[in-house]
Order: C-alpha cells, then structure tokens, then sequence
C-alpha cells in the first residue's frame, strides 16, 4: 500500500515536468465539453505558437492524437474544441514552420470524413473550406488532394434515409469540392487535379446535384455576369445552386488545355443518365459552360460537341437531335458573346453592358470541321429516313416507320438551323467561303457532285438535300452586305445555283431566288417589295440605293445575261405557284435597284418585252393561268421600273395598258389573276395591242431620256447552254424512268429508225440536182474556178461585215439558232438512247396474234450513223 501512495506521489510531481506545448493544449479543453473552447487558454496557446513558430508541427501533431482518441470514444463536444482550435491557428499562424502543421491539419479533417457521423463530416468540410481560403506564401511541393476529391464526391451523391441529413451532406461535399477547386486551380504545382480520374469525379457530382428536378427551374438562372460567391443562405442550403456556382467557378479557371478534360466528363454524364432526350439539362449544362469559359475558348467546347456527335451516329434520331441543338446553342453562344438565349441571337439584341465576342477570335480552325461533320450527319438522316420508308410493308410498319421519319426529320432541321446559324454569324469574308462550301456539297444534275453520291438516294433524296441545302444556305446569305457583287456571286457559286433553279422543282426555284434576294439586297429593300402588285407611288416606299460601282458594272456585262436567262426560262415553268411569281418580281426589282445603270436598264426592258411575247406566243405550251400570271408579271415590273428611272413619257405608256387591263382585262394584273376565284380567257388575242406594252413606244421613251434605246428592236434570245440542255435531259429522264421501262421494244426500233432515216435524208443531195441534165455548159463551169473563188470572196466579205457591224445580240441570236437545232438533236438522241434499241435486223415472231421482237446482243445492234464514233 504504501508503495503504491509513493508512485503516485512520483507522477503527480513530475505532471509540471511535461512540455509547455501540450500543458496549453491541454488548458484548452473545458472539464465539461458543454462549456465550449477556453478563449483565454486559447490566446495563450496562440501567442505560443506564433511566438514559437517551431512548435507548431508538435502541436499540430498532439491535437490531432488527442482529436482521433476522441473521435474512437465519442466525445464529440472534445473533437468540436479541437477543430476550433486548429481553426484558429491556421488564421493566426503564416510562417515557412506552418507546412508540416497543415498535415496535421489534413490528417485530422480526413479522420472527420471518414467517419459515419454526418456532423462530424460536415464539421470537417467546414475546417477544409477554411482552410482552403487561406492564401499561402509559398507553394507545397508534395500535398496531395486525391482522397479528399473522393470523399467530398461520394457525399455529393449521398443517399442518407433523412432528406435534412442527406441535404446537408451533400452541401458539404459541393462546398468541400469548391475548397479544393480554389486550393488547387491556381496552384502550378497541383495541375494534376485537371487529369481525367479527378475530373471524373468532380464534375458528375456537381451536374448530379444539379440535376435535381425540383430545382431544375433554376439551373441556367444566374446571369453570365453575375460573380461566382458561396452564396447566401439559402445558396449555401441548396445543393442544386452551390453546385452551380462551383461549376461555373471550376470552368471559369480552366486554362487552353484543360477544357477538353473538363467537357468530356459532362457528355459522359448526359450519356450514362439518358439527358439526350429531353435535352433541357443539356442546354442548361451547356450554356453554363460558353458562359463561364474564356471566350477563346469556345472553339474546344465545340469540337468536343461534334466528335461527341460523331459517336453517337448509330443512336435513336431523337438523341442525335439532343445533340445538334446543343451544337446550336453553343454555337449560338460563342458567336454572339453573353446573350441569353438563342432567340436574342437571332434577333440581334444582346442585354445592356454586355459586349457581343468577334466571331473571328475562335472560328478559324473549326469552321470546316463543323461544315464537313454536319453535311455528314445530314446525309445519314436522309439515308436511314429513305430505308425506313422502303422498308415499309405492313399497316403497323407504316406507323413505326412514319415515327421514325418526323424524328428524322428533326434532326434534319436541327442541322440546318445550325449550319445556318452558324455560318450566319461569320465575318462576311468567311462567310463567302461556307457559301461556296455547302454550294459544292449540292448535287446539280449534269455537274460532277463528288461529295453526296446521288445514285444511292436516288431523285427523292437528291431532292432533300437540295432543299436542306438551299435552306441552310438562305440562313448563312441572310445579312450578308458584301461590296461587290463579283466577290458575292463568283462563277463557281453562280452557275451552279442557276443549274438548280431551272429544275423543274418550284420548291427549288424559290429557295434559289430567295438566295438571290440575300445577296444582291444590299440595302434591305425586300420587305418593301414584298407582294407581286402595281404599286401606284414607288416614292412612298423610301427605296435605299446608291450609285451602282464600276465593279459592278463589270459583274453584269459578264453575268448579267445569266441573271436573265434565269428569270426568262423561270417563268416558262410549268408548275410555277403564286409564291414563285412574287419572287420573281423581288428579283427584277432588287437587280433595278442595286445593279441598274442605263444599259442593264435597256436590258431589263427588253426582258420585259421577251416575256410578254413568250406568253402571247402560240409555239409555247403554256397553260392559261400560266400566260397571264407572267402578263401581270410584266405589268407589275414595268410599273416599277418606269417610276425608279422617273421617265414621264415611260410612265404614262404603262399607266394607260394597266388602266385599260382595268377594265377590259383584269385577269392580265396581279391583284386578280393571283386570287383564288379568278376567271381566265379561253385565249389571248394578240392583235389587241391598247393591252400589251409596245416596245417601240418604250423605246422612243427612253431614247428620249438618253438611253441607247436601239437594242430593243433586237428580240432576246436566251442563252441555254449545253450543261442547261443536258441537266434538263437527265432531270427528266430520272423522273420518266418508270414509264421508259413501260415503252415497248417496238416503239424503241422505229425511233431509232426514224432517227436514222432522217439524218440519211439530210446528208443526201436534192434529188433536183441528181436529175440534173449534164451538157458541156455544166462541164465547162465545173473547169472554171475563177467564178468559184469570186463567190467564195463575197461570201467572206458577207461574214465579216456582218461580225463587223452588225449589233451583238443579232450575231448571238444567230449562233444560238444554230445551237438551238443542235440542242435539240441531243435531246431527241438521249431520249432513244436512254435504253438500247433492238437491232433493225432483229427476227420478228408472231405468236397467239401478237407480235413478239427478239432481243439481239447489244455488239450486233446497228446504231444512227450519228452515234457512232
């Protein structure tokens, strides 16, 4: 007994003997833990610590022995005091001696969030917020963040039975995860926490909390502008807006090349939880992105869109549609700058105090590879939309399959609003470039398309392309103000896009006009016109022009015979509508006002003269309706062009014809003729000249203005070309091919008969001449070749005065007669030659009363004389 009371006596003696350090940590500790941290002790142990800096590794290294035994036997009010206190001597302590208390500091906060309690997990999130708040003189060379990534995003997806516990463990994990974003983003040092095994943990458990469908309503809320904080109350409570903002504060940090690491993790979360469709949390997600981002970045955010797209090209229409409109909206974002939806950027208007970002800053590499990766896209939407629709066999096939083709069909107009939209909102020298970009992915029947294979789609799908094209291409013209009309419409873009508006297709027709109206509508004068009528005070309508460039000039004298050519041979279409007339009337107008000096003048009128006679001819095939909506045509034009020159005498010759088509011909205007219920002539009468414009009367009118008014007594002659007459061949051959195949073999051998016997007959001598009675005059002539060379001579001469002084249009109307003749022997031979004949010598059977041919091989066939070569 008494040894034991001498022990005793030993320990209690040497209690004041242990160090100074853990006698004040120690202090710290109220007997009662209810009573909370001791603030003298406290001030004590801080003036300790920072008087003795060197101490505070052991320091650290006591509390946390303390703190885990408390933690093991559950007291924790005791744990709660030591964490305040290293709270406390992180703020107050800022040496080089403070690098290994931090471990301590972070070997403590782990034993805290490693434990099953949600108050001590939250106690410890709250001491690693402070701490990560704290900015450190030098950088740590060997800190690592990698478990308290894990942890802070396993509470993010906390399942706890308690919605309050589980709320607030999963506020601490996003406020835990926004500590280390800030601890470590700005630290060279700590790079690798963009490296895809921490990104993969970050940033699904933000958008995982994000997604939550009662607050999804503010997802995408918080303006661009607005500062990224922690937030107030009820921020700090709401998991779905702390995760927000800590979004927002991760990609606002991201560098040049860190944005593909933290992009591809949000695709990978839309794919794995089905966010495709519907796509609202992807557009939210997405804008958040081109919002917070640098701008210079945008590029990266839509290249990782499209290859995203590229994999998924096998996925359901609707999932492909979820992604090309978020291409759309990022798209929409980056050209325009902080707008706050896509509809403000089509619209132009941007909020106050926001600036819209140069579209050129993150354009250049990528235009091309977002062209050539949605024309991709398109055409494998048309290709599975037409085997679908081939497919169809069955009463319930037909229904799937027309779901499957409006969901098609939403994919394809989601890639032409974001090829439109796209390549709307480029500067107008790239613009240029994507006009003629998507213009040589549209395939031209008679033109070499190597891009689109035509043969596979065949002429329906030839002809959605076309028209999704054209569409995307009316998009990227809309606004395009260039300065000269040569740079606008070179000749790689324009003939192709006349091949296409001579297509017997009126959707086609239109698409291309309208086209045209972007373009060459410099000054935005097309809502003005916009209605095929007699519009009595042009004045009122405030046209905007200026006086036509020298560049101009040059751009008609070389392409302005195509311009007519097209609008000439666009109104002979048969199946033109109301709708291609009031475009046609747009474009005669719009080239009068932005192209018109006194010789396009002349030409337009003699255009105008060329389509009333085409419509009062009796060679062309032309329907009722047809002659007098082109009649109107005229009269509107003509009404239009007399008041933009301000020619008085002009004026007055068309002002009486439509007054006198007021009364007698009402149906020859086009207030009347383009109503629904309108009564048409069983003819036109063509000697009822007070009804039509007279040229010679147009021509003394303009003369006296000082026009060269002598090329109107020259009748226009469109210039069709070879390619024109061969595309018109083709485009009707692939329509008619079904009823080719229904033609019989007979029919086919006495063309090809015809066809022959009529060129023998052409290459034979008039038989006047074979019975032409030979005498020794005839012999006599045929020796002298004296008089042979004078009329060889006067023939030359013949030609070259005519080269010499006759008029342009005459010489050219003159080859194009020949052409003519020409062009129609083509026609007339690929229309037989579409299928081979059978051979003239081909045996002839006859069996139950009906002839039969027999076919014979195709190297035994005899062949006209012209085909062979």
């Amino acid at each position: 007994m008494d040894s034991e009371n001498s022990l005793l006596g030993v320990c209690g003696c040497c209690g004041p003997l242990r160090p100074r350090y853990k006698r004040l940590v120690d202090n710290i500790f109220p007997e009662d833990p209810k009573d909370g941290l001791s603030k003298s002790d406290m001030e004590k142990l801080t003036f300790y610590a920072v008087s003795a800096p060197e101490k505070l590794d052991r320091i650290g290294a006591y509390l946390a022995e303390r703190l885990s035994r408390d933690v093991v036997r559950h007291r924790y009010g005791n744990v709660v005091i030591a964490m305040e206190a290293l709270d406390q001597l992180l703020m107050a302590c800022h040496s080089q001696s403070i690098k290994p208390f931090v471990e301590s500091f972070l070997h403590m906060v782990a034993k805290l969030l490693e434990s099953r309690e949600a108050d001590l997990q939250v106690l410890g999130t709250n001491s690693f917020v402070k701490f990560a708040n704290i900015e450190e003189d030098t950088p740590s060379y060997h800190r690592r963040y990698d478990f308290f990534v894990s942890q802070f995003s396993a509470m993010c997806h906390s399942t706890h039975e308690d919605p309050d516990t589980r709320t607030r463990i999963r506020v601490a994990g996003i406020k835990g995860l926004q500590g280390v974003v800030r601890k470590t983003v700005n630290d060279e040092l700590q790079a690798i926490i963009w490296e895809p095994q921490h990104m993969d943990k970050l940033i699904p458990s933000m958008l995982f909390n994000m997604q939550d469908a009662d607050d999804m309503d503010r997802v995408g809320a918080v303006h661009p502008s607005t500062p990224c904080v922690s937030g107030g109350q009820d921020g700090d409570e709401n998991p779905s807006t702390l995760a927000e903002s800590c979004f927002r504060e991760l990609l606002g940090r991201a560098a040049y090349g860190n944005m593909n690491n933290a992009v591809r993790p949000v695709l990978v979360h839309l794919d794995n939880h089905h966010l495709w469709e519907p796509n609202e949390f992807a557009v939210s997600c997405f804008r958040i992105i081109m919002y917070s981002i640098q701008a210079q970045h945008s590029h990266h955010v839509i290249q990782q869109v499209l290859g995203h797209l590229d994999t998924h090209n096998k996925s359901t229409p609707r999932v492909r549609a979820g992604i090309v409109q978020v291409l759309l909206e990022t798209v929409a974002i980056a050209a325009k700058g902080s707008v706050g939806s896509i509809q403000e950027c089509k619209a132009g208007e941007a909020p106050d105090g926001e600036h819209a970002t140069p579209a050129n800053m993150w354009l250049g590499p990528t235009v091309l590879e977002v062209f050539n990766t949605l024309l991709k896209h398109l055409r494998m939407s048309v290709d599975l939309e037409l085997g679908e629709s081939s497919r169809r066999n069955s009463a319930s096939s037909a229904s799937s399959g027309r779901g499957k083709e409006s969901d098609e069909r939403i994919v394809q107009n989601a890639i032409i609003q974001t090829i439109g939209f796209f390549g709307g909102n480029l500067p107008d020298y790239q613009r240029a470039e994507v006009m003629m970009f998507i213009m040589g992915k549209v395939p031209v029947y008679g033109t070499p398309c190597h891009t689109l294979d035509t043969v596979k789609i065949g002429h329906q799908g030839t002809k959605r392309i076309q028209t999704m094209l054209l569409s995307s291409l009316i998009m990227v013209t809309s606004g395009f103000k260039s300065k000269s009309m040569s740079g606008a419409l070179p000749s790689p873009f324009l003939d192709p896009l006349f091949s296409i508006s001579l297509m017997e297709d009126s959707e086609l027709r239109q698409l291309v006009l309208e086209i045209l109206h972007n373009i060459i509508d410099r000054h935005d004068n097309r809502a003005k016109l916009r209605g095929i009528r007699i519009i009595p005070n042009v004045a009122a309508l405030k046209i905007k022009r200026e006086k036509i460039s020298k560049q101009d000039v040059a751009f008609m004298k070389k392409h302005g015979q195509q311009l007519y050519r097209h609008i000439y041979l666009g109104c002979k279409e048969d199946d033109n509508v109301h709708k291609n007339f009031e475009l046609l009337f747009t474009t005669l107008a719009v080239l009068t006002i932005e192209l018109a000096n006194e010789d396009v003048v002349v030409e337009l009128v003699r255009l105008a003269v060329a389509l009333q006679d085409m419509a009062l001819s009796t060679e062309e095939n032309l329907s009722m309706w047809l002659r007098c909506g082109v009649l109107a045509l005229v009269a509107a034009y003509l009404n239009f062009l007399g008041q933009m020159i301000a020619n008085t005498s002009f004026c007055q010759h068309v002002s009486k014809v439509i007054e006198l088509r007021n009364m007698d011909a009402p149906y020859l205007l086009p207030e009347h003729v383009f109503r629904d219920k309108c009564s048409l002539p069983d003819s036109l009468d063509r000697d009822d000249g007070a009804l039509f414009f007279q040229s010679a009367d147009m021509a003394d009118s303009l003369a006296g203005a000082g026009y060269n008014a002598d090329r109107l007594n020259v009748p226009y002659v469109p210039q069709v070309t070879v390619l024109y007459t061969v595309g018109k061949i083709l485009h009707r051959c692939k329509q008619t091919s079904r009823d080719e195949e229904r033609l019989t073999r007979r029919k086919s051998f006495v063309d090809a008969i015809s066809l022959q016997v009529d060129i023998l007959a052409s290459s034979l001598p008039d038989k006047s001449q074979l019975a032409e009675e030979i005498t020794f005059e005839t012999l006599k002539k045929a020796i002298d070749t004296s008089v042979l060379e004078d009329q060889e001579r006067e023939r030359r001469r013949q030609v070259m005065e005519k080269f010499q002084k006759a008029p342009f249009e005459e010489i050219a109307a003159h080859c194009e007669s020949k052409a003519n003749m020409l062009h129609e022997r083509l026609a007339h031979i690929f229309e037989l030659t579409i299928r081979p004949p059978p051979s003239p010598s081909g045996a002839t059977s006859v069996s139950s009363g009906h002839a039969q041919h027999q076919s014979v091989p195709i190297y035994e066939m005899k062949f006209p004389d012209l085909c062979v070569y």
